[in-house]
């Protein structure tokens, strides 16, 4: 992969640039890193806080089932 480290004036490490060929396909293995392009709006913040409170309601009645801590871990 092509990267680029990029420093600052002190020679510090800040961030890395990735060529978007290489991102496009980091994407398309890693679907969860296409969200990661768009900026969410406080509204939309609140309302993914929202819906994973419904859904704890939901699990505490029975109605939902989910997977432990450990197993979503490991499938990321």
């Amino acid at each position: 992969m092509g990267l680029q480290v990029i420093q600052d004036s002190d020679g510090k490490n800040t961030g890395v640039f990735i060529p978007y060929k290489e991102w496009s396909k980091l994407k398309k293995q890693h679907k969860y890193l296409a969200a990661l392009e768009h900026e969410e709006s406080k509204e939309d913040i609140l309302a993914n806080i929202k819906e994973g409170m419904e859904e704890v309601q939901l699990f505490k009645k029975g109605k939902l089932k989910t997977t432990s801590a450990k197993d979503f871990l490991n499938g990321l």
